[in-house]
């Protein structure tokens, strides 16, 4: 077991997490989640033991063994398969048929494995790096945004291999359906604390937004009742024979802890501007065909057609020419053969990884926005900062400083300040965290215009595809269909066809999670509707009191008032018989209005409590 205790990191004057303890546990497959900039790859970093916290401890089993993927690039062997195999243990040494299969899974091909490392792209050489981990058979596997450089086949590869892993692991990715696959328990950093929960991000999303509804309505209503005590206190201080209640309510307001209101949390939030297109068809590609070298075609005799509104994604496996397809589409790439037509009303929004690279180190994040197109001035550049989260100094930030997930949001702001027609949209997902990659989803479902995209996130792909185009087999397929369609119909075809990833004898625990999660919801709504009615059958014949017996009260001191000015006339006069009778009188109102300050005070304290246990049985619930 893993034991992290009272943790706490900060750079600076700016706190990433402070006090935080959770243990993980023999087995567990956890993600981390957390917005970007929250201190997720710190945490890894600091288990790894690369980083040390301010305070706090982390300890590990004797001889445990950690395997973190690290970005640093650094090969000394002359083959792929040497290098992988360094990764083996003493005892494995030899083992190069183990190499081989985790090579073969994220995309090596048996040519590639006499190849030297520094042939390959950045990308592959990363997957290498992530081989090399693999193999070693830590006891505790990191692994920081391990999709970002596989393509399909290997993250579907992957989450299968992982689903087998016999001991623990902890991921952070921004693909949600990727990590929701695997996981067994969810980790998150949140408002600079860390809670952990059997489940998924779904189920830890849902229990952060329930806690913090209740603790706002909570807050709202402590507000309410602290402002009551206030108005008591003021109202009847000068009062002697009250002197006791108004102490009482003093001593009251002085145990009460005055919530704070919870900071806002800065989220994307944006849309695609849509210039309108009345045609019914945007573009057509026609024999369409382009290759590097002439011996190895990537694109061969293509003919597509796309229609207004249309959803299209392009998928496949690396280096078989999909960006290469975008790029032919945008007209950025001029074809071997064929040809590319657009509509004569057809505006392009084009988004490219490649294209971060065209931002100027020397300017602002504004000034980028600003000189994105002629008609931007420098309110609308504000506002599409804000959008992309570069609120106030933070739209001053030089692009030389910012991250990748930061210069993606630049990229995609740049791409909302002109209206546009198409989107064509080139892996969007990259460098941005699970919360943008569900406010790009949104904003893509609410464009009118039509998308194309090239994506490995499968949750795009089930919530967007309506057509696809398919490299598969040294081909290119044109499937018309959404992505489930395409899974049951034709499949990829690299994939072992076996219905069951886990431990022979096992129950699939992802499915076992869910299902207990569902479960878990509707038992939740059931017995928060129950305690929401038991607390409006117990609280709302005593809020009905309290005005009424403030009204009495009130009623009570009128009418005393008037005795008291009736006796004051009779004892002037001498008149014996009505001194007496208004001295009864007079005290019988008086010992009204104490019963009911009596009762005012045991309405409002019974409220007080019974509020507070209603609140804390919603709470314990969640």
């Amino acid at each position: 077991m893993i034991s992290v205790s009272n943790l706490t990191k900060s750079y600076g004057k700016e706190v990433l997490f402070e006090g935080v303890s959770f243990k993980i546990n023999p087995r567990e497959r956890v993600g981390l989640v957390g917005r970007n900039g929250h201190g997720k790859t710190t945490l890894f970093r600091l288990i790894a033991g690369d980083e040390q916290p301010d305070s706090g401890a982390i300890t590990f089993p004797r001889g445990h063994r950690i395997g973190y993927v690290r970005q640093e690039i650094e090969f000394t062997e002359d083959t792929i398969l040497k290098e992988g195999m360094r990764g083996l243990s003493q005892a494995e040494r030899d083992h190069h048929w183990k190499v081989e299969k985790i090579l073969a899974g994220l995309g090596f091909s048996t040519d590639d494995l006499g190849r030297h490392p520094k042939e390959f792209s950045g990308g592959f050489q990363v997957r290498l790096n992530l081989a090399k981990v693999l193999v070693s058979d830590p006891d505790l596997l990191l692994l920081d945004e391990p999709t970002n450089y596989l393509d399909i086949n290997s993250i579907r590869w992957i989450e299968k291999f992982l689903l087998e892993w016999p001991r623990e692991l902890m991921v952070i990715t921004h693909d949600r359906a990727f990590m929701d696959k695997i996981v067994t328990h969810t980790l998150g950093i949140h408002r600079k604390k860390v809670r952990k929960i059997p489940g998924n991000t779904e189920k830890l999303y849902a229990q952060i937004a329930q806690e913090e509804e209740v603790y706002e309505k909570t807050r709202v209503n402590d507000e309410r009742r602290r402002k009551e005590l206030e108005e008591f206190i003021n109202r009847f201080r000068a009062k002697a024979r009250l002197a006791n209640l108004v102490q009482s309510r003093i001593k009251t307001l002085e145990k009460k802890q005055k919530k704070r209101k919870l900071d806002r949390i800065r989220t994307l939030d944006f849309s695609f501007r849509d210039k309108g297109f009345r045609g019914k068809y945007m573009l057509g590609a026609r024999g369409l065909s382009f290759s590097y070298a002439p011996e190895r075609p990537l694109i061969r005799d293509l003919n597509i057609t796309l229609g207004a509104g249309e959803r299209i994604c392009i998928v496949g496996p690396n280096g078989k020419g999909k960006t290469t397809l975008m790029r032919l589409l945008a007209g950025t790439l001029k074809p071997v053969a064929g040809e590319v037509v657009y509509h004569p009303a057809v505006v392009k929004g084009v988004f490219e990884q490649t294209h971060v690279a065209s931002l100027n180190g020397a300017w602002t994040v504004e000034d980028e926005i600003l000189h994105s197109h002629g008609d931007v001035d420098r309110q609308l550049a504000r506002n599409i900062c804000g959008a992309m989260m570069f609120e106030g100094d933070d739209a001053l930030k030089k692009i030389a400083v910012l991250s990748g997930g930061e210069k993606s949001r630049v990229m995609l702001g740049k791409l909302l300040v002109t209206p546009v027609s198409l989107l064509l949209l080139d892996e969007p997902t990259n460098h941005l965290d699970m919360y943008a990659c569900d406010a790009l989803l949104a904003a893509i479902d609410n464009f009118e215009g039509t998308v194309v995209m090239v994506t490995h996130n499968e949750m795009f792909l089930h919530a967007l595809a309506e057509r696809l185009v398919v490299f598969q087999k040294d081909e290119i397929q044109v499937f018309e269909g959404s992505y489930q369609d395409f899974l049951e119909k034709v499949g990829w075809d690299d994939e072992a066809k076996q219905s069951h990833c886990g431990h022979e004898g096992e129950p699939d625990q992802g499915e076992d999670e869910q299902g207990e999660s569902r479960l878990n919801k509707k038992e939740m709504r059931r017995r928060r509707s129950e305690i929401i009615a038991d607390r409006a059958r117990a609280l709302g014949p005593i809020k009905k009191r309290i005005p009424q017996v403030e009204t009495e009260i009130a009623s009570k001191e009128k009418e005393l008032a008037q005795l008291s000015q009736d006796m004051q006339e009779a004892a002037e006069t001498n008149n014996g018989a009505r001194i007496a009778k208004l001295s009864q009188t007079i005290h019988a109102c008086q010992r009204a209005i104490e019963q009911l300050f009596g009762e005012l005070e045991q309405l409002t304290e019974t409220l007080e409590q019974k509020s507070t246990a209603f609140e804390k049985d919603l709470l314990a619930l969640e």
